[in-house]
């Protein structure tokens, strides 16, 4: 009967907290087993999966400056068109994108007067009534560079905030790459050539979102 007794007896505390450790072992055995180690910046760092704005224009300026250097026309060449016929220029040299098409030119002149970073320029047997002007920032405006290939499409984005933001970031690309170097603060009675391309709305007011500024 004393045996039986002993046998009924509860775990003296010590087995109860060998069990407790040991149980607490096989649960972190287990969770480590169902555990993933992920590097950090690898493709499977799901960070990586959220848009980076600054990292879709570091990454596509160059294509669309590429671009527009090679595919840009000469800015007489392209009003003379205009003048004949908007619309055929415009399917001519231009690529499609909202309310105008995004048309890439090239011209030398004389920088003008200028606000905000935004100079008239004059170029020669340019027509009078006619005003061609370039944005320099600090502040760059407009999504012309985002649509200049047609190749960055809505769909490519989660929703029209990517869009936008990829527009923005493109025009702080360009600029760090094409305007920081250049002292845009009085650029007037300069000799410029320019690049670029602008939105054809009106066509007796360009504005010009430059890839390329050289002062001569």
């Amino acid at each position: 009967m004393q045996n039986e007794m002993t046998l009924r007896q509860p775990p003296k505390p010590h087995r109860r907290m060998v069990i407790s450790s040991l149980t607490a072992i096989l649960v972190f055995a287990a969770i480590a087993l169902d555990t993933k180690v992920v590097r950090i910046g690898s493709e499977e760092d799901v960070r990586e999966q959220s848009f980076s704005p600054e990292a879709f224009a570091k990454r596509t300026f160059p294509e669309i400056q590429s671009f527009v250097l090679e595919n840009a026309v000469p800015a007489r060449e392209v009003l003379e068109a205009i003048e004949q016929d908007k619309k055929a220029a415009a399917e001519r040299y231009g690529v499609a994108a909202g309310v105008g098409p995004v048309i890439p030119v090239s011209f030398r002149g004389v920088v003008g007067n200028g606000k905000s970073g935004i100079y008239s320029i004059f170029v020669e047997g340019w027509p009078e009534g006619y005003q061609l002007r370039v944005q320099t920032g600090p502040a760059i405006n407009g999504t012309d560079l985002r649509d200049a290939t047609g190749s960055i499409k809505f769909g490519q984005f989660t929703n029209q905030i990517e869009y936008q933001d990829a527009g923005a970031a493109l025009n702080r690309a360009m600029k760090s790459a094409v305007l920081d170097s250049i002292d845009t603060s009085d650029l007037s009675g300069k000799s410029v050539r320019v690049v670029g391309v602008f939105k054809l709305i009106n066509p007796k007011n360009w504005l010009v979102t430059p890839v390329r500024l050289e002062l001569k």
